[in-house]
């Protein structure tokens, strides 16, 4: 990897790392995390304080693939009697697939 990607990355991690120390997720209000790889958008519910992910899903990458994603989300989430989450974006900048995820996920009923 060359120097800008590993700066890329550690500067990523560091907001990351910021963005977590202030926010967790619990039972009756979960965490929605998003991570983008290169292929794919995926978002999981984590419970913080029980270390367990209550519901995942995955998409393509692309704008219209992660709001889709956000949609199914909420819909499992729905299922399971979860209406409220604490969103955690992993330290990206809240546009284009974050944002597509984020607006899926209201748009499919969860509040945050």
């Amino acid at each position: 990897m060359s120097k800008k990607v590993i700066k890329k990355t550690e500067r990523r991690n560091k907001i990351r790392r910021r963005i977590r120390s202030t926010i967790t997720g619990t039972p009756e209000r979960p965490r929605l995390s998003v991570y983008k790889s290169n292929k794919k958008t995926y978002l999981q519910l984590i419970d913080d304080l029980n270390s367990v992910t209550l519901a995942a899903s995955n998409a393509e990458s692309g704008v219209d693939n992660a709001r889709k994603a956000g949609e199914e989300i909420a819909k499992l989430a729905n299922d399971k009697g979860i209406n409220k989450v604490v969103f955690d974006r992993s330290g990206y900048k809240y546009h284009g697939i974050i944002k597509a995820a984020a607006e899926g996920a209201r748009d499919g009923g969860l509040d945050f």
